[in-house]
């Protein structure tokens, strides 16, 4: 036995599973990209924001020139053998973090750290601007306290004050803002960039470690790697220390966008590598999930091979040939199978000896009805068949055979007795 044809077409089937297959799909990729609400245009000093402090800006000029430039969000990627970015942000960022971060790198790769200066809010929160999302007004210039935290400039002095021109990398500029610039004092830092006076607004971190490139730039012979002492196995650590000269607001000028590019080029030495931006330290990071973990080696290969057996069975049940079997019900309809489930359901609770009472009072009920017997109560009803059992010849015995099917306890004495009554009942009943 089978079904009927489905009201529904195998298209319309097929419609609403690839919907939903496609928003199953849709909903995977949001928990592996990091769909979490959160804005990135939230105003700070990172590299995506597009706003004057931020610096969306750098990661596209870079991305002009030619070099590989991506932002992380996991800390894995902190030890890469890349060119690591940094730009924490003015009042949450911790020092000792950042100074770890750099210290596990020197051997990783080239870090550039760009400290922050600048406090900012959203320019969209206030009504009666309207501006693209990601803007900013700008308050005041502040000193970041962490600095003192990172190896080699602990002993270096932040100044926030007046300056009009920058000079380094064969450049010269001015600033966008010159009444509040930052820069730094002290033998730590070895300006690449600085003002008249010569305190560093830019420069690399003066260790035993062998920076040709850095060290021309800065107008000094490098080390020798020889000597003793040296490490020539260091990678350099830049720092930026006036944020003017790299972020959105300084970028609006040519000459402080070639300065940047020289930055990141010297910084890089000749070398090739990938420029990332760490989005961690400003607070825009996310810890790798799952899902993610689900489709890179090792375990690419098992989803994989759970993706071809969800195709398979798919495909399997597309091509199932005919309707489907109709399962049989489980109760059968009719008064036929209504006395077999009520006899099984008695034999089941082991109350057969309860029968024979109500069966006797049933074939009395129906002789006495057949005969046109009037008698109510059952012992006179029995006698009154007895008594047309005697007129026709027949041995008057229904009062006995009943009384033994009362009385009846086994299964064998109550189907003897119940007989018993059913032959009279058909030798009286013609």
């Amino acid at each position: 036995m089978s079904r009927s044809a489905s009201p529904f077409s195998p298209k319309m089937i097929l419609a609403v599973l690839v919907v939903g297959a496609g928003a199953f799909l849709l909903f995977l990729y949001a928990i592996g990209a990091g769909w979490d609400g959160r804005e990135d245009r939230n105003g700070g000093s990172h590299a995506a924001a597009n706003g004057l402090n931020g610096f969306a800006g750098l990661t596209r000029l870079l991305k002009a020139q030619g070099y590989d430039v991506s932002l992380s969000r996991s800390k894995a990627r902190l030890q890469d053998e890349v060119l690591l970015v940094i730009t924490p942000d003015l009042f949450q960022a911790d020092g000792e973090e950042i100074s770890r971060i750099i210290r596990e790198r020197r051997y990783a790769g080239p870090t550039l750290l760009i400290l922050p200066k600048w406090t900012a809010g959203k320019a969209d929160s206030i009504r009666t601007l309207n501006v693209p999302r990601g803007w900013v007004i700008l308050g005041g210039a502040g000193e970041p306290e962490f600095v003192t935290e990172i190896d080699g400039l602990k002993n270096g002095e932040l100044r926030l004050a007046k300056r009009e021109r920058w000079y380094g990398l064969d450049l010269e500029g001015t600033f966008p803002v010159p009444d509040e610039t930052l820069g730094l004092r002290g033998d730590g830092l070895m300006p690449l960039i600085s003002d008249k006076d010569g305190e560093a607004l830019a420069g690399y971190i003066n260790d035993k470690g062998v920076y040709p490139y850095l060290a021309d730039a800065a107008g000094i012979p490098p080390l020798d790697g020889s000597e003793p002492g040296v490490d020539d196995s260091l990678w350099p650590v830049v720092v930026v220390v006036e944020p003017d000269l790299m972020n959105n607001y300084g970028l609006a000028d040519a000459k402080r966008a070639e300065a940047a590019v020289a930055l990141v080029e010297t910084t890089l030495e000749d070398y090739d590598l990938p420029i990332v931006f760490d989005l961690t330290v400003a607070g825009l990071g996310r810890n790798e999930n799952l899902l993610t973990m689900a489709f890179r080696p090792p375990f690419l290969a098992a989803t994989l091979c759970l993706i071809l057996a969800a195709l398979l069975i798919a495909w399997r049940s597309f091509r199932r040939f005919g309707p489907p079997v109709a399962e049989a019900p489980s109760f059968a309809m009719g008064k036929q199978q209504l006395a077999r489930n009520s006899a099984a359901l008695v034999e089941r609770a082991r109350r057969l000896h309860l029968l024979g009472p109500p069966y006797a009072a049933l074939v009395s009920a129906r002789i006495a009805a057949a005969l046109n017997i009037r008698e109510a109560e059952p012992g006179a009803r029995e006698a009154a068949i007895a008594r047309v059992q005697a007129l026709r010849g027949l041995p008057a015995d229904f009062p006995e055979r009943a009384e033994a099917l009362r009385n009846a306890r086994r299964p064998a004495d109550l189907l003897r007795a119940a007989g018993a009554l059913r032959s009279i009942e058909r030798t009286l009943v013609q």
